[in-house]
C-alpha cells in the first residue's frame, strides 16, 4: 500500500474543526465521490477509495446530495431509440 502525505497548516484543522484522521478520512471520501461523480472511477473503487464498503459509499453519496448511479445520456437515447 502506497501512502500519501500531504502538508496543511493548523489554522486548517482549527477551521474546520476535524482532528488529522478526521480530515484525512473527509478528504478520501470527498476525492472518492468526485472522481466517481465524474466518471473517473468506478463504484467499486470510490468505495474502496473513501474506506467504504459500497452500501455505505452509496449511503454516503445521499447524504452528501450526489447522484450515486452515473448515467451517461447519449448511451440512454440510444437505449431508448431501439424501442
Amino acid at each position: 500500500m502506497t501512502t500519501v502525505t500531504i502538508e496543511l497548516a493548523d489554522q486548517v484543522f482549527a477551521d474546520i474543526r476535524y482532528n488529522p484522521e478526521q480530515l484525512a478520512k473527509e478528504m478520501r471520501l470527498t476525492a472518492a465521490a468526485t472522481w466517481y461523480e465524474q466518471g473517473k472511477i468506478s463504484q467499486e473503487v470510490a468505495a474502496t477509495l473513501a474506506g467504504l464498503n459500497r452500501t455505505d459509499f452509496l449511503l454516503a453519496l445521499a447524504r452528501m446530495g450526489k447522484d450515486s448511479f452515473q448515467v451517461d445520456f447519449a448511451d440512454l437515447d440510444r437505449e431508448l431509440a431501439r424501442d
